[in-house]
């Protein structure tokens, strides 16, 4: 199964105020420790290790870009 990066979040807005939220009055650790925890959860919910590894290469390639 290939990595799907085509828009699939049914209401991403909301998706995304419901993110903001999560780290609304949060410490700068805390949020890191609430995405740690969310990449581990999705991570172990795909299951499939060849499309978390094309997640791992797409998401290095994007932090590379200047």
């Amino acid at each position: 199964m290939p990595l799907n990066t085509q828009p699939n979040i049914e209401n991403p807005d909301a998706f995304y105020q419901r993110l903001v939220e999560l780290h609304q009055d949060r410490s700068e650790e805390q949020s890191r420790l609430i995405n740690a925890s969310l990449v581990l959860l999705l991570a172990n919910h795909v299951g499939d290790a060849s499309v978390l590894e094309e997640a791992m290469r797409i998401a290095a390639q994007t932090a590379d870009q200047p």
